[in-house]
C-alpha cells in the first residue's frame, strides 16, 4: 500500500525527510511542545512523531477528598460524575464525604479524617465563614492543598484555601433578582426562601436578592423564609406561607430544594396562572418539569458538573507540578433555563446528572 505524502494528508509525517519550520511548529502545537523547545533545534519527523505518540499527562494514583454539606443532595449528582470523569482521565481516585444535612461539625470531622489519611488534596464546601479555618491551616501545614467548591469564605478571610470553584454567589443572586424584578408588578410583595440562613452557599444569594430589590426602588416588598434543608420540609413551610399570603406576587428560592418546593406549591395552587412569578436556582428534575409546565418562570444553572471536575483537575496539576501550577478561582457561570431551552436540559445527559451513562 502506498502512503500518501503530507501534501495530500497533513496528518501524515514522512519519516524519510525532515520537517519544514512551519510544519514543525504546527505539529508542536498539536502535541503540546513549546516554541522554546523547537528554537533549541527542531527534531526530525520520526522523532516528533514518537513524541506525539508518547505525549499526554501521566496517570497518577492521587486520592482526593470532597467534603460536601449535603452529600446526598441530587444537585451534586453531576458534580460526582464530574469528579469521576476527571479521576478517570488523570488516574486518580476520590472520596465523597461530609454531612447529609449541613452539620458543619461533621464536615470538619471529615476534613480532619482526610488529613489523617494523608489525602493528596481536599475540596470542601466552605459553608461557614470561620469553622474550616483551623482544618484548612492543618492541611496546608501537612502539605495538602485545599480548594473550595460551591461555597466560599468571605473576601478577606484568613482561610488558606487556594481557590474557589463555583458561582460568585452574591452577584449571582443580584443578577437573578434583576431578571425577576422586571416581571413583578411595582409595589408587589414577594417571599425569598433559603434552606439554611447564614450558610455561605445560599446566604450571599439572598443578600444579592435583597440588595437588588433596594436598588430597584420600585416599591416591591419582601419577606424571607427559612425553608429548611430537605425538599419535604421546604414544601411544608412554603405551603404554610402561601396559605397565609395567598396573593403573593412572587416566590424565589436560593437553592435547589427550596426552588423546587416553590415550583411544587405554584403547581399545586396554580400560582403562575394567577400571575405569580416563581424562580430560583439549580436543576432539580422536578424544577425543570415545572418550567416545562409553566409553573416556574426560570431557574439558574451553576454547572454542578464543573464543580466536581475542576477541583480534581486543579488538585492533580498542583500535585503533579510540585505547586508550580496553582489552583485558580473558576466562575462556573450563570446560565438561565427557561421554557424556551428547557428541553435540552430534560434529555438524558450525564452533564446534568440525568443518566450515569458516559457521553458518546
Amino acid at each position: 500500500m502506498t502512503n500518501k505524502s503530507d501534501d495530500q494528508n497533513p496528518e501524515f509525517i514522512e519519516p524519510s525527510r525532515g520537517l519544514s519550520r512551519r510544519d514543525a511548529f504546527g505539529l508542536a502545537a498539536k502535541v503540546g511542545l513549546g516554541a522554546a523547545a523547537l528554537a533549541a533545534g527542531a527534531k526530525s519527523g520520526t522523532a516528533l512523531a514518537a513524541d506525539a505518540a508518547s505525549s499526554g499527562l501521566p496517570k497518577k494514583n492521587y486520592k482526593f477528598f470532597f467534603i460536601c454539606h449535603v452529600t446526598l443532595d441530587q444537585f451534586f449528582t453531576p458534580a460526582i460524575y464530574g469528579a469521576q470523569d476527571a479521576c478517570a482521565a488523570f488516574g486518580c481516585s476520590y472520596q465523597w464525604t461530609g454531612s447529609q444535612k449541613g452539620v458543619v461539625s461533621e464536615m470538619v470531622s471529615a476534613m480532619q479524617t482526610a488529613i489523617a489519611q494523608k489525602a493528596d488534596g481536599i475540596a470542601v464546601c466552605l459553608v461557614d465563614p470561620t469553622a474550616f479555618d483551623a482544618a484548612t491551616a492543618a492541611a496546608t501545614a501537612a502539605g495538602i492543598p485545599v480548594v473550595a467548591f460551591n461555597a466560599d469564605v468571605p473576601q478577606g478571610s484568613p482561610n488558606k484555601r487556594l481557590s474557589y470553584i463555583g458561582q460568585p454567589l452574591f452577584q449571582a443572586g443580584y443578577n437573578v433578582a434583576l431578571k425577576w424584578l422586571k416581571l413583578v408588578p411595582k409595589g408587589g410583595h414577594v417571599v425569598l426562601t433559603i434552606g439554611v440562613p447564614g450558610a455561605l452557599n445560599t446566604q450571599p444569594r439572598l443578600d444579592g436578592y435583597i440588595q437588588a430589590i433596594k436598588d430597584a426602588g420600585n416599591g416591591v416588598t419582601y419577606e424571607t423564609l427559612n425553608a429548611g434543608v430537605d425538599p419535604q420540609t421546604a414544601i411544608s413551610r412554603i405551603e404554610a406561607y402561601h396559605l397565609s399570603h395567598p396573593n403573593v406576587d412572587g416566590m424565589f428560592g436560593t437553592g435547589g430544594a427550596d426552588t423546587y418546593a416553590c415550583g411544587f406549591i405554584s403547581n399545586k395552587y396554580g400560582l403562575a396562572k394567577k400571575g405569580a412569578i416563581v424562580a430560583g436556582f439549580d436543576l432539580f428534575p422536578q424544577t425543570l418539569g415545572f418550567i416545562k409546565s409553566g409553573d416556574v418562570t426560570f431557574t439558574t444553572d451553576q454547572q454542578s458538573y464543573l464543580q466536581g471536575f475542576l477541583p480534581v483537575q486543579q488538585l492533580y496539576l498542583h500535585k503533579l507540578s510540585g505547586g508550580l501550577v496553582g489552583p485558580a478561582n473558576s466562575d462556573t457561570s450563570q446560565a438561565y433555563v427557561t421554557k424556551e431551552n428547557v428541553d435540552a436540559y430534560l434529555g438524558d445527559t450525564r452533564f446534568e446528572g440525568r443518566t450515569p451513562n458516559e457521553p458518546k
